[in-house]
């Protein structure tokens, strides 16, 4: 785990440092540093999951101005997306507290903004996810599993700025966790809160 997070800094240390050029040669106006927050809707129809619960993710980076209304960066983050009930295959009623999927994780990647109009933009992400998860396995007789892997995510959104600092949106990420027949891959759908800097 030590080595995966030590991979994601250096990969996310790596794409902070794309070559400037690219930024110097374009309007500075939506580039620079940026931090925000999502809380949403989660959800899981995999094996022995079919639910949702609340998830939230925190994300900061930095974008470099490719074109006037063009911006390119790179993001780390965190997320949590909550605790989503194992369904009982014989009743659709929720099972034991401890068939609760749990899953959350580190995500380093890149972003993208493209701006339809001085207040509508649209926006891009996807990346590595060092994630940890607990969940039943999808088998005939489900065991409950710890795991931790690194996998991707990926979303997309539409915004709106507010004014040059602050802007709200509505998103939807994937996040992939898959690992020895447990799959806790989860959607999420929220809104968000971005400030640039």
């Amino acid at each position: 785990m030590k080595k995966t997070l030590l991979a994601l800094s250096l990969a996310a240390a790596g794409m902070l440092t794309i070559p400037a050029a690219f930024a110097q040669n374009a309007p500075s106006d939506n580039a620079g540093w940026f931090v925000n927050g999502n809380v949403g809707r989660t959800a899981i129809n995999n094996g022995p999951y079919d639910g949702h619960d609340t998830g939230y993710a925190l994300n900061g980076g930095y974008r470099w101005s490719l074109a006037p209304n063009f911006a390119l960066g790179a993001e780390v983050g965190y997320n949590d997306l909550g605790n989503i009930h194992a369904r009982n295959i014989f009743n659709s009623s929720p099972v034991i507290e401890r068939g609760k999927s749990q899953l959350h994780g580190w995500t380093a990647g890149a972003n993208a903004r493209f701006d339809l109009s001085r207040d509508w933009y649209l926006s891009g992400r996807a990346g590595v996810y060092s994630w940890t998860g607990h969940g039943l396995s999808n088998e005939v007789n489900p065991v409950r599993k710890s795991l931790d892997d690194t996998s991707w995510y990926a979303g997309a959104g539409v915004g709106y700025n507010l004014n040059r600092n602050l802007s709200v949106g509505l998103n939807y990420d994937y996040f992939d966790a898959q690992r020895r027949n447990v799959d806790l891959s989860t959607d999420m759908v929220s809104v968000s809160a971005e400030y640039r800097f």
